[in-house]
């Protein structure tokens, strides 16, 4: 096993939502999401068991995490609880670091 990845080479490009394409990466404990995200993207409330942080990188996103709404650009971190309902939109073109605990089973290939 490899300590090493490049994304382009070595993961396939998923798109695991309409609109939302990237890279993932999955360890023993956690799923890393490397993704672009289309302005207009519209991602509906849902929820999951996993924990999630979301780190922007770029663009502008509008995050609805258990009601409360907030714009979050570059350098801000959305933290969201397992099992809490929670969507948003992507208002401009958006790169984003998504990390999920424990592994998205059902984001692998």
């Amino acid at each position: 096993m490899s300590f090493y990845l490049n994304k382009v080479a070595d993961l396939p490009r998923q798109e695991v939502f309409p609109g939302i394409v990237g890279h993932l990466v999955h360890t023993d404990h956690v799923s890393i999401g490397d993704f672009r995200i289309a302005a207009g993207t519209e991602l509906p409330q849902h929820h999951h068991p996993h924990e999630q942080t979301s780190t922007v990188l770029a663009g502008q996103f509008r995050f609805d995490i258990g009601g409360e709404v907030r714009i979050c650009g570059p350098g801000d971190v959305a933290v969201i609880p397992g099992n809490v309902s929670h969507g948003g939109v992507a208002l401009t073109e958006c790169h984003i670091i998504d990390v999920f605990a424990p592994v998205r089973e059902d984001y692998r290939l």
